[in-house]
């Protein structure tokens, strides 16, 4: 399995507008300048996210983005999930009807329990992890 850009960028977008919704909503165009991200691409991923829910739009004059859960509540599961769809290393965990061989093979076991162990790790991590792990890198 291969994350897209849209995953990476998605949480870099995530991990910027928890470091800097304090001091306001934070802009679209702040997010895509400071992560290098183009912003017709940073748009498709905000609209993504805010329709599942993670973040939500602050209208107005000093309107933006902002986090619609604390980071201790958003699950790099969630986030995956949402960004990518269903987590599989193989399209036949996720629809057995692929494959003709699915009663005998010997290796569908091995990737169903290989998916239950990347989600139960992702699903362990929160935004909050990976804002602790940004913060601590920029003061090293």
């Amino acid at each position: 399995m291969k994350l897209s850009t849209r995953t990476r960028y998605g949480l870099r977008a995530l991990i910027d507008i928890a470091l800097h919704q304090k001091e306001r909503p934070v802009s679209l165009g702040e997010i895509s300048k400071r992560q290098g991200i183009s912003k017709a691409y940073l748009e498709q991923i905000i609209l993504v996210l805010r329709a599942s829910g993670i973040i939500r739009s602050v209208r107005g004059k000093k309107g933006g983005l902002v986090l619609a859960k604390s980071p201790e509540q958003i699950s790099l599961l969630e986030v995956i999930k949402t960004l990518e769809g269903p987590i599989s290393l193989v399209e036949c965990v996720e629809d057995p009807k692929v494959c003709p061989r699915k009663d005998e093979c010997p290796t569908t076991l091995l990737w169903q329990r290989l998916k239950e162990v990347l989600e139960e790790e992702l699903r362990s991590l929160s935004l909050m992890d990976l804002l602790t792990g940004a913060k601590r890198s920029k003061m090293e």
